[in-house]
């Protein structure tokens, strides 16, 4: 309450225009900038075949776009800022949803979950904590999420939409239970889908109105397409892409530093294996 919440502190040092930004564009539906990132799987495919080789250890995209987005908000802190009620806060910490499948059929139920990073994690560190909470949240086993969304959802219609409205409130003022918090997915800095993983081409995935969430990556499946090989003689080949849709809330930072913060990412995905030492250099927001 009063600019008091117990996953943020309040930015105080804010350029005047981005101040005024999220009392004219109130809504993360009103504010969302989208990007399309075309990544050459060519790098991805050899870093991921001499783990394999090498160390057998095996990673999957998931992974090292994970641990990619972990190492840009690490080095770029702003990106993990989020707005609630006209005021712009720095995150706690770094935080990534997903929605996970408990098994590949139309029946199955959907859960997700939300896995918590302090920035220093190098691709190890992802993967055992991506691969072990993905695990834990399989089959028949239901987590605070779903426990949370049942105990919502055994009321009649018009008490669900009072009761969500009424958390959407106590968020808004700064209220909201940290244990709510804790487990909503909805309350991250980066949320992930993975459509790869069912041969769907990648979307833009809006960002919800509900919660914190600054960014929504959307992971599509690889496809052969014409690029250009070499620059100097400008010959064209086939290679393999990997689609990436975008969104960011533009009120959490300027379009610059949002630019950068991408290009950042891709730099990292034409060279993953600088995700192979853990990160001694984390940026605070200050």
């Amino acid at each position: 309450m009063f600019g008091y919440r117990s996953d943020g502190k309040k930015v105080r040092n804010i350029d005047p225009f981005m101040r005024i930004v999220p009392h004219i564009m109130y809504e993360r539906s009103d504010s969302q900038v989208m990007q399309l990132q075309e990544i050459d799987c060519e790098p991805l495919d050899k870093y991921i075949f001499e783990k394999r080789r090498n160390e057998n250890v095996r990673l999957t995209y998931m992974d090292v776009v994970m641990a990619a987005f972990v190492r840009v908000v690490s080095k770029r802190p702003k990106l993990n800022r989020f707005i609630m009620n006209g005021r712009i806060f720095k995150r706690n910490n770094i935080q990534i949803s997903l929605a996970v499948k408990k098994k590949l059929t139309d029946e199955a139920e959907e859960t997700t979950i939300k896995i918590t990073f302090d920035g220093t994690e190098s691709i190890y560190d992802v993967m055992e904590k991506v691969h072990k909470t993905v695990n834990e949240n399989k089959g028949d086993i239901k987590n605070g999420t779903d426990n949370v969304a049942r105990i919502l959802t055994r009321v009649p219609n018009f008490l669900i939409k009072f009761m969500v409205r009424f958390l959407m409130w106590l968020d808004k003022h700064g209220m909201l239970p940290k244990s709510i918090i804790a487990v909503s997915p909805f309350h991250t800095s980066i949320f992930v889908t993975n459509l790869k993983s069912i041969k769907m081409e990648t979307v833009y995935h809006h960002i919800y109105n509900f919660g914190t969430t600054g960014v929504f990556v959307s992971m599509g499946k690889e496809t052969l397409e014409p690029k250009v090989v070499n620059q100097a003689t400008n010959e064209i080949g086939v290679k393999k892409i990997m689609k990436m849709g975008i969104v960011i809330d533009e009120r959490i930072t300027d379009g610059l530093y949002n630019s950068l913060s991408l290009r950042e990412f891709k730099k990292i995905m034409e060279n993953p294996s600088v995700l192979d030492q853990k990160n001694d250099d984390v940026i605070l927001d200050d």
